[in-house]
């Protein structure tokens, strides 16, 4: 059966009109296990931004004399970073490699938050904000890609263990920030400064990485990927597809959006409806931080599984429907059953993995992975700005959390539609090309 991939694979070759690429030699162990290193601390770096600055918001504002609209705007801040630098990253990795790039992005995370609580003022937090959310842009792109170029035969897995650091990165910034913060003096800057530390550390392990642009990582050859398909290419060689004709890229596109949404309205507002219900706010918080810790084991078991069925629609269904149920509970009984609500929405906060694995999946190459990265994520990011805000005006106007938790659940409903296409069996080269 090896035998026919490996006949199929090189027969196949003249017809793409490239001369057939020399053999893949195996890595030295240490270079593999350094960029295992790398993605696990490059993860480990991609939220604290974020979910750090939340714990803090409050002395934030006070310290800058920041108004509550600016404050208001810095929640839609990140997804639109995203969005705007994340689609750069194919472009940036094909000149000078992925590796590279995500050094690169490392430095900036490092340097914009090392910056921007002593930059003196509202104008200098925001753009050092954003040159750390610069950083995270790429990162966001490009690790799927790093992914699909050095594991091939290992999607699930890697992405997993990707996604649970992301999740731990994410639930230990939102939990250990304040007391981080107290046991430095009580000074918010200091708070907010130690979190350039981990992204430090990427850099560090990265370095060694930027110089690999011409290296071809291994792959067992012939390999077969835990999603049924052999490796063909790198971000860096692999020709542009005109990615817009594809309908697997527009659903995988609307479903990161959505499942961003969802994700931003929970880390912004769960802790807010326990609160109105009566929760004690130290209680509230502690359940935002289940909700986000529930990401980290299933973060990486999902993504096994997902790589095991030739259609990933049953486990979007699933997700969608805690993400119901834990609606449902909100709505008729916030503090009676607030564990299991909190519960429900962190398994459902898990389509974010999902849909990491999807894109290594719907694409064959590892140039593909890239643009079907950068284009899923961008178009998500964007489609996921207005959520958090409308939620905010739903819950001024009627004065209460009806109307925002309908237009919650009433979003799931798309979701699990569009993530039940984008699960097919389908690959984006396949469909760009008709």
């Amino acid at each position: 059966m090896a035998s026919k991939d490996t006949t199929s694979t090189r027969d196949a070759a003249p017809a793409t009109g490239h001369r057939p690429a020399p053999p893949p030699t195996a890595p030295r162990a240490w270079t593999a296990r350094l960029v295992v290193v790398g993605v696990v601390l490059a993860a480990l770096s991609l939220r604290p931004a974020i979910t750090s600055l939340g714990a803090l918001l409050e002395e934030v504002r006070e310290g800058l004399g920041m108004s509550g609209g600016v404050a208001g705007l810095l929640t839609s801040v990140p997804p639109l970073c995203f969005a705007v630098f994340g689609v750069t990253a194919p472009r940036l990795a094909r000149r000078f490699g992925a590796g590279a790039v995500v050094c690169a992005g490392m430095a900036a995370i490092t340097a914009g938050l090392l910056i921007r609580p002593y930059a003196g003022g509202t104008a200098g937090f925001l753009a050092a904000s954003a040159l750390a959310l610069m950083g995270i842009a790429v990162g966001n792109v490009l690790m799927p890609v790093i992914v699909k170029r050095w594991f091939p035969d290992r999607v699930g897995s890697m992405t997993g263990l990707y996604s649970m650091a992301l999740a731990l990165g994410t639930s230990a910034a939102a939990a250990v920030t304040v007391p981080v913060t107290d046991a430095l003096g009580g000074g918010w800057r200091s708070g907010l400064a130690v979190w350039a530390g981990p992204a430090a550390a990427a850099v560090l392990a990265w370095l060694p990485l930027a110089r690999e642009r011409g290296a071809t990582p291994a792959a067992p050859s012939p390999a077969r990927a835990e999603d049924g398909r052999t490796e063909g290419g790198r971000a860096e060689d692999a020709p542009v597809l005109r990615i817009t004709r594809s309908r697997t890229a527009w659903a995988l596109a609307v479903f990161f959006g959505l499942q961003a949404t969802a994700a931003y309205i929970t880390m912004g507002w769960m802790p807010q409806i326990f609160r109105d219900a009566g929760v004690p706010a130290s209680t509230a918080g502690l359940l935002l931080a289940v909700t986000m810790v529930m990401g980290v084991p299933l973060a990486f078991v999902i993504p096994r599984l997902a790589t095991r069925l030739p259609h990933q629609g049953p486990i979007v269904v699933a997700l969608g429907l805690c993400g119901l149920a834990g609606y449902a509970g909100l709505h008729l009984a916030p503090a009676a059953g607030a564990w299991a609500w909190a519960l429900l929405l962190g398994v459902s906060n898990c389509a974010f993995p999902l849909a990491l694995t999807m894109v290594g999946m719907r694409a064959r190459t590892g140039g593909g992975v890239a643009q079907l990265s950068a284009f899923a994520q961008s178009a998500g990011y964007l489609l996921s700005i207005p959520g958090p805000l409308l939620v905010g005006v739903l819950y001024q106007h009627s004065g209460g959390w009806g109307l925002p938790l309908a237009l919650m659940a009433a979003l799931m409903v798309p979701q699990m539609a569009v993530g039940v296409l984008a699960g097919r069996d389908r690959t984006v080269e396949d469909e760009a090309a008709r």
